[in-house]
């Protein structure tokens, strides 16, 4: 069971880099079997189709974004950094989670396929509520857009980086374009 496994996440591997450098709608299976020198067959034993292998790479960062954003709900006053953590917290789960940004952001009809556009509308207005507060102004959302998609976006750009580098700069600039106070 081990090397089935092991298959499975090379197969992962490659997709990945092969989805974020070309897209997903421009990589073939062919591509991906000929790289890992298994047969398309060998592939498909392991994934149903191009949709199932791309929501297997995809799932671990809507479950870990689905994790972030309810515990958050669950437990808003974090104590001591308040909005300021929860932005520096953010912004290590889009870091960890750059590689399927880069895929995503490629191909983004790939956001339709998988359904994923409003899921992920969805966890940038509940974002936005802990941040900012149940009652929002236009204003303030346009703010919160800049500054969690700004976030995102960095973890993208700067991703040759060392995450301490772009982090500090990141979190800074979300602060600020949501109006919140520079730390004491």
């Amino acid at each position: 069971m081990a090397r089935q496994s092991d298959t499975r996440t090379r197969i992962q591997a490659v997709a990945r880099e092969l989805f974020a450098a070309q897209g997903v709608r421009d990589t073939s299976l062919r591509q991906i079997s000929d790289r890992l020198g298994i047969t398309k067959p060998a592939l498909y034993y392991h994934f149903a189709s191009r949709e199932d292998l791309v929501r297997s790479i995809i799932q671990p960062m809507i479950d870990d974004t689905d994790r972030f954003v309810t515990a958050r709900e669950q437990a808003p006053d974090r104590g001591p950094g308040g909005p300021r953590l929860l932005l520096e917290d953010y912004f290590e789960l889009m870091w960890r989670h750059r590689e399927v940004i880069v895929m995503i952001m490629r191909d983004v009809s790939t956001l339709t396929e998988l359904d994923l556009t409003e899921r992920m509308f969805g966890w940038r207005r509940r974002l936005t509520s802990l941040l900012l507060g149940p009652e929002v102004s236009v204003a303030q959302r346009v703010r919160a857009t800049v500054a969690l998609g700004g976030m995102s976006d960095c973890s993208v750009e700067y991703a040759h980086l060392p995450l301490e580098e772009v982090k500090g700069p990141a979190v800074e600039a979300a602060a600020a374009a949501l109006g919140l106070a520079a730390p004491s």
